[in-house]
């Protein structure tokens, strides 16, 4: 595996241009990071951001992601909901789709990626300034929280009759009842912020949260499926496996039990039947999403195309159990981006928008925990 080393130097040096390229002047000064460097998505997302934060905060100036952290909490709305995106012009968009035809109510995602991009963030300043820093931003944080809607056994929850747009990578699919990877990201973020009120802030507001946490662990089975082995994406409509959702309860250490070994076992017995020149779908080969809050035709951008973004989550969690596998997966992701480009996603009939940032960043993260050596 000599080329682990060179792969991983050419993926960063790739996720620095991209970095740079993506890069637009809001109205006040503010450097955004936008999600790609084609100006398809000419604002600041929250979550492309807390990806590029999570996974490649290094090749970024330490003084833009304070800017872009407060830039997305002065657009938070009263109620708590925090913004999809920012506009360059200071106007914030809470619901995913275009202005004029937003898919449902608010995205669900955007408390928990605001709350993972400054749990980073506060990692990487002098310890001296964290308290100062968590005290200015904590009230919008726990807002944003208290805002996500949850069912009575801890799980983020989405009303059938009237759905909000879910995870953001697939806010065009009408995912409801119990969440499979909303809970997840919830489950993060109440951890972070438990361990940061533990620090910084409140010690009763980090006790909630642990226990918001702990709900959460308790509650997620609700939605394993044992004859797949897997977990469903949600509990009444896409009651389907959900294969991102899988994969990043592996990276992200999820307590699984014994459920596990039987997750691990799927995922590379499984392989082939998500997996695309290193790039993965969000359901298995032939599956397509039962319900979408737009149309979206078969095998296109979130109803069956492969996407990088989740490429990272793979291999932390196959790598466990067939290192070989794992590996594999990040030489054919490399080899494709080398000869046909970073892409938002991609099918082997069409591919969608080059030079999208996350698609680099977030293997990036995972490639530099499993090979890099320190």
């Amino acid at each position: 595996m000599d080329y682990l080393p060179k792969n991983i130097a050419y993926l960063s040096q790739t996720a620095h241009e991209l970095l740079q390229g993506c890069q637009v002047k809001a109205h006040d000064g503010t450097i955004l990071y936008t999600p790609d460097g084609r100006g398809n998505y000419a604002a600041l997302w929250t979550r492309d951001f807390a990806y590029m934060v999570e996974h490649a905060s290094d090749l970024m100036p330490e003084q833009h992601i304070a800017a872009c952290i407060r830039y997305l909490i002065k657009g938070q709305r009263e109620d708590g909901a925090v913004p999809d995106r920012v506009r360059p012009d200071g106007v914030p968009v809470y619901v995913a789709g275009p202005e004029n035809n937003p898919l449902g109510e608010p995205n669900l995602d955007n408390p928990m990626f605001l709350v993972i991009a400054c749990d980073v963030y506060l990692k990487r300043v002098a310890s001296n300034r964290r308290k100062s820093l968590f005290t200015e931003w904590a009230p919008a944080l726990d807002k944003g929280m208290d805002w996500v809607p949850c069912s009575p056994q801890g799980l983020v929850f989405n009303l059938p009759e009237k759905p909000h747009s879910p995870y953001g990578f697939t806010d065009c699919i009408g995912k409801t009842g119990e969440l499979l990877m909303e809970s997840l990201l919830y489950w993060q973020a109440c951890r972070q912020m438990a361990r940061l009120h533990q620090s910084y802030g409140e010690k009763r507001r980090a006790a909630e949260y642990l226990a918001r946490a702990r709900r959460t662990e308790q509650n997620l089975d609700r939605l394993w499926d044992e004859k797949a082995g897997a977990f469903l994406a949600a509990s009444v409509d896409c009651r389907q496996v959900d294969v991102w959702g899988n994969a990043y309860a592996l990276a992200i250490g999820f307590p699984l039990g014994k459920r596990k070994s039987t997750l691990q076992q799927t995922l590379v017995r499984r392989y082939e039947d998500y997996m695309w020149k290193g790039q993965v779908r969000h359901l298995f080969k032939g599956e397509y999403w039962q319900r979408l809050l737009t149309p979206v035709p078969p095998d296109r951008y979130q109803n069956g195309a492969y996407w990088a973004t989740a490429s990272g989550w793979v291999m932390l969690a196959t790598h466990q159990v067939n290192p070989q596998l794992a590996a594999r997966a990040f030489e054919e992701l490399i080899a494709d981006f080398q000869q046909n480009g970073v892409y938002e996603c991609v099918h082997p009939e069409y591919r969608q928008l080059q030079s999208y940032v996350v698609s680099a960043c977030n293997p990036l993260g995972a490639a530099r925990r499993l090979w890099e050596r320190r």
